[in-house]
């Protein structure tokens, strides 16, 4: 049975992209009679279809070599393109998270956007979101990967702006789907230049490749620096970063997925990129300067943030930033063990603070308080998220920070302190929102606020228990380190990080002690890091002023160069016109007098440079 569905696991794409299409019939409400619900119920049934086709698949996997499927896509004018597959234990494993997480995140929906009148193509959407994440996870072909990406991006789009009535909705669907598309513009630039230097998409052949290639140190830069843009703006790095903030302007239930393994998609092609990366020392330090500046960057904008969505986007960078360190000095296997780690957590979290705002109504910090007699189950499974998140033992977030650290530690020792500064910065972050919400006294907005209902803490408590037995998930993939070599310094380092940050946190927001809201410095230091540096500012200043100064030429060159000039021959057009039409008598010898004397001119003009030289004879 194990086999079978193993060799058929390539359809589990086809679970979730059949659902989005049946949902199409109850979206805009083709169908009337029955309300938009079904359609939700039918996409609940076959992405638990999907996920379970994926676990039951999973163990035939284990140990066992990874499988091939290739299928010819075009073969024309000597172009041959391939669609391949992998199937192994590491993708088919990846597939089960996605799935269980979409499945987990269409149940919470269920809860959130009951009385939602765009529920129908919500789940059309959720389901094209788990069609992309598995086919590209399954692809092995990095032109297909691209192709996957951009549908990826449209679905963004699209659930984002899912209420365009709101202006600010619409205006975060759009600026999120123009930032990754500048990345996106530029990858797609080396995705082109690869093909005629490794004659190969491949991502398995382009690493063979990569291992005698002999490229000009140029071209194996650009190469790399074009391979890191589009994962630079699907993982919300530096300075494509701004859009996942704006993108938490759509629903919560599709934020568990978009926070937890969509904004994960770069760092997977960026992972399978790795060989190609390595062929150039500046790319690698690209990266590893972005993850870097990304991950400090966005750990201490977070602490500013009043909005809880914000301040958990926030985070979301600072993780991904982390991704972009372990691929940049080569721990790839470090890196897919902190995806999966962050992946859990982090929908956790999202699913525990879409519950508060769900009836709550506000995403406002400094409005809650005093929840925890009120909402327990949510406050431990903050506590349980925000511990799978950073470096507490025995949790999974440790283990992946502990095994990251130790491979920086002989040869990046600097790295070692962004990973601490980050560790505890993320762990102030978390406690100063526990705090915020949970401790005090009640407030005028929390004090009718109890537990959400069941499709909304079902998912909650289920991903609480994920996030327990990631450790033991580790250790049956034999991922923890041996206790006879641990790096005690390292660990020690961790632990103390996630100590201090949460202790001052906590000294701060979990007594009544210390005013709120608490100001760190100067107010002009505040907005600093509360309005992410500015950076908003600084693209109007630099690149919309720039675009809009070319703009502003572009027009005035159209309207009154070229469109003058169309003009000026319809108004010569017409004088002439006008003018001819007096000179129409009707009578035959006259139309024959006026096409010989047209003759006799055009004839004087094409004749004229010979004319001019008899004249320039006879005188």
């Amino acid at each position: 049975m194990a086999d079978l569905l193993l060799t058929t696991v390539w359809f589990v794409p086809g679970y979730a992209l059949l659902g989005a299409l049946l949902a199409g019939a109850w979206s805009p409400g083709t169908i009337r009679k029955t309300g938009p619900r079904p359609s939700g119920y039918i996409n609940l049934v076959l992405t638990f279809l999907a996920f379970l086709h994926s676990l039951l698949a999973l163990p035939a996997t284990w140990n066992q070599p990874a499988q091939q499927i290739s299928w010819i896509w075009l073969d024309a004018a000597g172009l041959t393109l391939t669609l391949d597959l992998k199937i192994s234990a590491l993708t088919v494993g990846a597939m089960a998270l996605v799935t269980g997480l979409n499945l987990l995140a269409q149940i919470f929906a269920v809860g959130y956007m009951e009385m939602d009148w765009g529920w129908g193509r919500f789940y059309a959407m959720l389901g094209v979101f788990e069609a992309g994440l598995c086919a590209l996870i399954l692809c092995n072909s990095l032109f297909f990967s691209y192709v996957i990406l951009e549908v990826l991006t449209l679905g963004t789009y699209l659930l984002v702006g899912l209420w365009f009535s709101q202006p600010l909705v619409v205006t975060g669907a759009r600026d999120a789907f123009l930032t990754k598309r500048v990345g996106d513009l530029i990858l797609l630039m080396g995705v082109v230049a690869l093909l005629p230097l490794a004659g190969t998409w491949n991502f398995d052949e382009l690493a063979q490749w990569a291992q005698t290639a002999d490229l000009d140190p140029k071209v194996a830069t650009l190469l790399g620096l074009a391979l890191i843009a589009g994962p630079l703006g699907k993982c919300a790095q530096f300075p494509l970063h701004l859009w996942l903030d704006e993108a938490m302007e759509g629903p919560v239930p599709s934020t568990i997925l978009r926070n937890s393994v969509v904004v994960a998609t770069g760092a997977w092609v960026l992972i399978r990129l790795q060989p190609l990366l390595a062929l150039s020392q500046i790319a690698t330090t690209t990266a590893i300067y972005i993850g870097a500046v990304t991950a400090v960057g966005a750990s201490a904008i977070a602490i500013a943030q009043i909005d809880i969505k914000r301040s958990l986007s926030y985070s979301v960078s600072a993780y991904m930033g982390l991704m972009f360190i372990a691929v940049g000095t080569g721990e790839t296997q470090t890196a897919l063990m902190l995806l999966l780690s962050y992946a859990v957590a982090m929908a956790l979290l999202v699913t525990c603070t879409g519950g508060l705002i769900w009836n709550t109504i506000t995403q406002d910090l400094t409005q809650y308080g005093g929840l925890w007699s009120r909402r327990p189950i949510s406050g431990l499974a903050f506590l349980v998220g925000a511990a799978g998140l950073v470096a507490l033992p025995p949790f999974g977030g440790f283990w992946a920070l502990l095994k990251m650290a130790e491979n920086l530690w002989e040869a990046h020792p600097e790295l070692v302190g962004v990973l601490l500064v980050v560790n505890g910065l993320t762990t102030f972050s978390l406690i100063r929102e526990f705090g915020l919400i949970f401790a005090g006294k009640p407030k005028p907005m929390t004090v009718r606020s109890p537990e959400v209902h069941w499709p909304m803490v079902l998912p909650m408590v289920v991903l609480m228990g994920v996030t327990l037995h990631i450790p033991l998930i580790l250790m049956e993939c034999n991922l923890l380190p041996d206790w006879a070599n641990l790096n005690v310094t390292v660990a020690g380092a961790l632990i103390g990080s996630t100590v201090v940050g949460g202790g001052l946190a906590g000294f701060i927001y979990l007594s009544d002690r210390i005013s709120k809201p608490v100001k760190f410095g100067p107010q002009s230091v505040q907005d600093f890091f509360a309005y992410d540096f500015y950076t908003a500012k600084l693209y109007k200043l630099t690149i919309v002023f720039a675009v809009g100064l070319v703009s502003q030429i572009v027009f005035w060159f159209d309207r009154y160069i070229v469109d003058g000039l169309v003009n000026l021959v319809g108004l010569f057009t017409v004088f002439s016109g006008q003018s001819l039409k007096y000179n129409v008598s009707g009578q035959t010898q006259f139309y024959a007098l006026t096409i010989l004397f047209g003759v006799a001119v055009l004839g004087m003009l094409l004749a004229w440079p010979s004319l001019s030289k008899i004249f320039l004879v006879f005188n």
